[in-house]
């Protein structure tokens, strides 16, 4: 898939476990991994909003485009 999510990314950078995550933005452990494993489909931008404040950086920070091989 082209687009490639990078929470793995800010998460070692703000030093912030996976479960930590999940409980700031309001959604679940499982979900948060479909999320940063690539495997959702979509992405709320209310996720993508709490995504950002609670890891203080833009939404460009957590996903990217990259053509296909």
């Amino acid at each position: 898939m082209p687009i490639v999510v990078d929470i793995d990314v800010m998460l070692a950078k703000r030093k912030m476990p996976v479960g930590t995550l999940a409980e700031r933005v309001g959604i679940t452990p499982a979900n948060l991994a479909v999320l940063k494993n690539g495997r959702a489909k979509a992405v709320r931008f209310t996720t993508l909003e709490a995504l950002c404040e609670v890891l203080e950086c833009q939404p460009g920070d957590l996903l990217r485009w990259e053509p296909e091989a």
